[in-house]
């Protein structure tokens, strides 16, 4: 198997709170490959938005390290880390945070461009993402003027518009009826695998877990096979 994109070393988080230190994740360890598709099935508070945060360096841990593609990154500088954000990883929030005063292809070009990609290329690009997704038609509507769902598919196509090597998700089909739910999620699929993502999925939904490469889930602050 290829040497991991993702990988968590001993990770633990701990938070101050009123009642005292609240440990979220002691010693976890987690490693995600190229190409493989990962569920993550835990309950609400066991620290599954933190595993995600960490992953994807918004979160530094309190001890242990994280590793992209085998370089150490949870203690680089934050603009070293913005920048491998900006290059290297894709996100897919439950709650979409589209930038409003900009449009649906807007959204997905944007990040794009921030890459240094032209605008000819990022709005040709976010255009094929919005076909896959069933969204041609929709390109010039603003956040506001689109569904939840279509909202939540604009969210899927801009983490996958700078091709990422790792796709962190949580809940991506959460704000979906079930027959959209199965499209976007089939042509989530396909286009991970097709592009060679490593991927972690957090969702609730065991149908959708079933589909994926394994399950992994979140027990006294470790990471454990589902």
């Amino acid at each position: 198997m290829n040497n991991p994109a993702l990988e968590l070393r001993a990770v633990a988080r701990r938070y101050r709170t009123e009642a005292g230190v609240l440990t979220v994740l002691e010693h976890a360890n987690l490693s995600l490959h190229p190409g493989e598709i990962t569920a993550l099935v835990a309950p609400s508070g066991t620290g599954k938005s933190t595993l995600l945060h960490l992953a994807g360096l918004l979160e530094r841990p309190d001890s242990g390290e994280v590793f992209i593609s085998g370089a150490a990154a949870g203690t680089l500088n934050d603009d070293t880390r913005t920048a491998i954000r900006r290059s290297t990883i894709g996100f897919v929030y439950q709650f979409h945070h589209l930038l409003p005063e900009f449009s649906a292809l807007e959204n997905i070009a944007l990040p794009q461009m921030a890459a240094g990609i032209s605008q000819t290329t990022a709005n040709a690009r976010a255009r094929d993402l919005m076909a896959r997704f069933g969204l041609t038609g929709r390109e010039n509507h603003r956040p506001g003027k689109l569904s939840g769902g279509e909202q939540q598919r604009v969210a899927i196509a801009r983490a996958l518009a700078n091709r990422p090597r790792i796709l962190l998700a949580d809940e991506p089909t959460g704000n979906l009826d079930i027959s959209t739910a199965e499209r976007v999620f089939a042509e989530l699929l396909e286009q991970v695998r097709e592009q060679g993502v490593a991927a972690l999925i957090a969702t609730h939904n065991p149908a959708l877990a079933a589909r994926m490469d394994r399950t992994v889930t979140l027990s006294g602050g470790c990471v454990v096979e589902g």
